[in-house]
């Protein structure tokens, strides 16, 4: 072979192998390459699997546990009311109720129209409580109460057929008495999605039976107890596959009234049997039948502040709010045309005070000295206001009779208009002496016109009448308070509880427990104690004082004399007449005042207010019928039935119930 053709080969062969090695180099270095990259994949990936089912598994398993896991409040029993002997006022009956679970209707809708059926309702009631925005969207709602036990029996055995209803068991409340006390009791409803805003409820959740009204609004957070829970697994379909935890509700605490059942039942009975006679009696001054809409009254103990008895008529069986009340029964007890059944008249109902005021008027005259207990008066029948004097000048008195010279005692008893037509004259004449309102002042002592602090929602405070409250009145309507001006016939009619004043049952009664005794003003409490479930004290509820009245000997022992007078005396308001005839007065002696307060219609408010036994004063009544007439004719009656039971009955102390 040539050596030409040899190196050429050779050369070629080197060629070719430094080619090779060449590409044998590039491909080892891309394989590398994806080498590392498949290695850091997996890498990757092992790593995203390790967070996932190692780092963060018990957080999905939470995720996955909560989401079938349902937790359902056990509404606590509410707590019972009872009177100061233990009977019970307001107590639970236990009752079927029919919910539906609102995710279920997701799955099948058909069961809204199932269930109605068996439950003899229609599909547009079942929406309607489905719909309802007081209920939890995540807890089943109630369709159905009072459920008869066929329809129970249905339910349950053929529950395959109606998945998401379900029967449990619940409390609603009853009333033993009826309508006893229906006001101050009040009623329990669902709570609303305002109130679910509100301070005092929080932790309460929707659907949750709330006190409304009266007592079972007073001591709510007392009656409510505390909501247990229930937490248990359920499968795809919401059915429930076991329980996983219970925890029991408390219930609630017992709330023990003052209230006495016995002189309760009394109260009421005399109130509504005196107003039916009086619709069927004629007023022999006016010539008609008084109207007597309605009325209220209330007993008192004087050395406390207790609450014994409180009716306000016309009144309402509490059994209409059971369950929701129906629209149309609302109405019936909330309608003026009815005169307000659910109206509370003892803390609520305005009266103009009449003669019952001049307890006030009388205290402040003999407090500033403006007169003492042997001062005469000439009463001839009228005031005459001395010139210059416009518009009425000329007072009268009630029944147009001149009685002469009189003291303050008698001018109580016989409730002589002139003698504190004359005490006003003074006062507003010699205000550089006295100051503009020593009468107001005193009356706002003894809590008139003012709130007295009762412990019950929706009391109204009234006025006393003044300057300053003329110029309030007269911008609120001018129609019936045409003049803003203040003048000497203004200080004339308030110093005999007429004009702008306006006042309450509950404050006439706390004035004269004032008085009574001796000059301390105590709240009107409604509650004397709480007992727990187990039969134990958890407070006691004792007298509070709210002011005290200045009542020296020389001030309370004539206005004394003069209240008893008014009732045992031939020329008192009350012993004129035979409505104290029998009573042993001089064993157990009642002191009192009778007021005719006149007012827009043509028959007067008739009201009276006596306390007793006078010479150790243990009881106050206070009494006051709308367009009833005169006091001593339309409401002594009803005190003097009251007495009859306080002198024939003993009022126990309150104690706890026996065997709650």
């Amino acid at each position: 072979m040539p050596k030409r053709r040899y190196f050429r080969k050779k050369r070629k062969l080197k060629s070719q192998s430094r080619e090779k090695k060449k590409f044998q180099f590039h491909l080892g270095l891309r394989v590398s390459i994806v080498g590392f990259i498949l290695v850091g994949l997996f890498a990757a990936m092992l790593t995203r699997l390790w967070f996932l089912q190692i780092l963060n598994a018990p957080q999905y398993e939470q995720a996955v546990s909560a989401n079938s896991i349902r937790v359902l409040s056990i509404p606590p029993i509410r707590g019972l009311i009872y009177d100061r002997s233990g009977h019970l006022l307001v107590g639970n009956k236990v009752i079927e109720t029919v919910t539906l679970d609102r995710q279920e209707i997701l799955l099948d809708p058909q069961i809204v129209a199932k269930v109605a059926a068996v439950l003899n309702e229609t599909s547009a009631q079942i929406d309607l409580a489905l719909k309802n925005p007081n209920y939890s969207p995540f807890k089943p709602v109630p369709i159905a109460t009072n459920v008869p036990l066929s329809t129970v029996l249905i339910l349950k055995e053929q529950s395959s057929q109606f998945p998401g209803v379900s029967v449990s068991y619940a409390t609603q409340r009853y009333y033993p008495y009826g309508s006893l006390d229906a006001q101050l009791l009040g009623h329990v409803g669902d709570i609303s999605a305002t109130e679910l805003k509100y301070p005092q409820f929080n932790g309460y959740s929707p659907g949750s039976v709330v006190g409304q009204d009266g007592v079972e609004s007073t001591f709510e957070k007392w009656l409510q107890g505390k909501p247990g829970s229930i937490t248990y697994l359920v499968n795809s379909r919401n059915i429930e596959v076991k329980v996983l935890k219970v925890v029991p509700a408390t219930p609630g605490d017992n709330v023990i009234l003052p209230i006495d059942v016995g002189l309760q039942q009394t109260l009421d009975s005399a109130l509504s049997n005196q107003i039916a006679n009086l619709h069927n009696s004629v007023d022999p001054t006016t010539k008609i039948r008084p109207p007597a809409p309605s009325g209220a009254a209330v007993v008192m103990d004087v050395t406390n502040g207790q609450v014994i008895a409180m009716s306000s008529f016309p009144t309402y069986n509490p059994t209409l709010w059971v369950g929701g009340i129906s629209q149309a029964n609302y109405q019936t007890i909330t309608s003026p045309a009815n005169s307000i059944p659910a109206l509370n008249r003892v803390i609520a109902g305005l009266y103009t005070p009449g003669s019952t005021f001049k307890i006030a008027t009388a205290t402040a005259a003999l407090n500033s000295g403006l007169i003492n207990a042997n001062t005469l008066i000439n009463d001839p029948g009228y005031f005459q206001i001395p010139p210059p004097c416009y518009g009425k000048c000329q007072f009268h008195n009630a029944g147009y009779e001149s009685l002469g010279e009189i003291s303050v005692a008698k001018a109580i008893g016989a409730s002589d208009d002139v003698f504190f037509y004359t005490l006003g004259y003074r006062f507003w004449t010699r205000r550089a002496t006295y100051g503009d309102m020593p009468i107001q002042n005193v009356a706002a002592q003894y809590g008139l016109g003012q709130m007295t602090g009762i412990n019950l929602p929706g009391e109204v405070s009234g006025y006393v009448d003044s300057p300053a409250v003329r110029q309030k009145l007269h911008a609120l309507d001018p129609k019936a308070y045409p003049n803003s001006s203040w003048y000497t016939g203004d200080n004339l009619e308030m110093a005999f509880g007429q004009g702008g004043t306006t006042i309450t049952p509950i404050q006439l009664a706390d004035a004269y427990a004032t008085f009574a005794n001796g000059g301390t003003r105590y709240q009107p409490q409604v509650g004397a104690m709480i007992e727990s479930p187990n039969g134990k004290v958890v407070q006691t509820i004792g007298p509070k004082v709210m002011a005290t009245v200045s009542l020296p000997p020389s001030t309370r022992n004539p206005m004394l004399q003069g209240f008893e007078s008014a009732v045992d005396a031939p020329y008192g308001t009350v012993g004129a007449t035979n409505v104290f005839s029998g009573f042993p007065l001089n064993t157990y002696p009642i002191a009192g005042k009778t007021g005719t307060a006149s007012t827009n219609h043509v028959e007067p408010n008739a009201l009276f207010v006596a306390f007793g036994p006078a010479n150790a004063p243990k009881y106050v009544v206070a009494v006051a019928i709308d367009q009833g007439g005169y006091g001593a004719q339309a409401s002594a009656p009803i005190a003097r039935k009251v007495f009859d039971y306080l002198l024939s009955n003993q009022i126990p102390n309150p104690s706890l119930p026996k065997g709650t």
